[in-house]
């Protein structure tokens, strides 16, 4: 009886050894991961734990060794390759998709070369104008683009008479178009819209205003062209038209689960870093990254946003 106490002492006592080194293990792990992020603000963890095949499906490289457009209005800083890893590792993010900015006009030298930098886990989004090649984009299919992006906020490099002969040129890739487009602009062009080659995916929830988003006449637009099958959308920059604001930009919620429920399999998310547009303060992209847990409170809706849909849309491995 003696002996089986002090057994049983020292197997409690083993135990809660190996727990405590199990936590403190823990604690570091997650206490290296918990650091500054470039261009990001807040050090700590998300919420949402990244599924396996995680995909930021927007965000933007800097590099101030590659040529401003003339026609530039955003210049931000370097924002590398090296420093997006740290919010892949802060995320817990294993895929991307670098999108060329409006900074470098249809120059997107920057953005092939980061693709090459992250290999097989990246995929790219070009800017490119009508006296583009078609071997050229041949060339850059081959190397990982999947589709090119109509900035008409940010004016430049495209304008939108170039959108309806270029979708019908990339279609033929198995490319989409990426639209960066004003509230209005996307209800004046309702009928180009329809009637376009291509499948598109409109960045940044639509940029549709604030409040009553459901109520405005650019969801009704953009709600009619999901319907047709061939639309996407991409749930980021949720900073871009709130008027709530973080860290719970609460008044994105019901658009975007509006979005959600009327075509699931056509959501991809993204942070969109380094957050060009925000030039005083960056937001948290813990805090972007968890609206996921607001605007899909279901695990297998959020998988298929992070995970089986940019397998979709970019060709990763895994898609069907």
């Amino acid at each position: 009886m003696h002996r089986t106490l002090i057994d049983r002492r020292r197997l409690l006592k083993t135990a809660g050894a190996m727990s405590l080194a199990a936590a403190a293990t823990t604690a570091g792990a997650r206490g290296t991961a918990a650091q500054q992020v470039p261009w990001s603000s807040g050090t700590e963890l998300p919420k949402l734990k990244a599924p396996a095949n995680a995909c930021d499906c927007h965000h933007h490289i800097y590099d101030s060794r590659y040529p401003i457009s003339p026609k530039a209005t955003l210049k931000p800083a370097d924002a590398t390759v090296d420093d997006y890893k740290l919010l892949q590792k802060r995320l817990g993010t294993s895929r991307n998709v670098i999108v060329t900015p409006s900074t470098y006009g249809t120059d997107n030298r920057i953005t092939l070369d980061a693709m090459a930098q992250f290999g097989a886990s990246a995929r790219a989004v070009a800017v490119v104008d009508t006296t583009i090649t078609d071997a050229e984009l041949k060339r850059m299919n081959n190397l990982g683009v999947k589709g090119i992006r109509f900035n008409l906020i940010q004016a430049g490099a495209t304008t939108i008479d170039m959108l309806e002969p270029l979708s019908k040129r990339v279609n033929d890739l198995g490319w989409h178009v990426q639209l960066n487009m004003s509230s209005d602009q996307i209800v004046a062009n309702e009928a180009l819209l329809m009637g376009l080659s291509s499948p598109i995916i409109f960045d940044h929830l639509g940029h549709v205003p604030q409040p009553n988003p459901l109520e405005h006449p650019t969801f009704h637009t953009i709600g009619k062209l999901l319907d047709k099958g061939k639309t996407w959308i991409k749930l980021s920059g949720a900073y871009q038209n709130t008027k709530v604001g973080p860290p719970d930009y609460t008044d994105t919620i019901s658009l975007a689960r509006a979005y959600i429920k009327m075509a699931p399999e056509r959501m991809v998310w993204g942070s969109d870093w380094p957050h060009p547009s925000e030039q005083e303060k960056k937001p948290d992209d813990a805090q972007l990254f968890d609206l996921l847990l607001a605007w899909a409170p279901d695990e297998e809706t959020r998988n298929r946003i992070l995970v089986h849909n940019p397998q979709t849309l970019y060709g990763f491995p895994g898609s069907t």
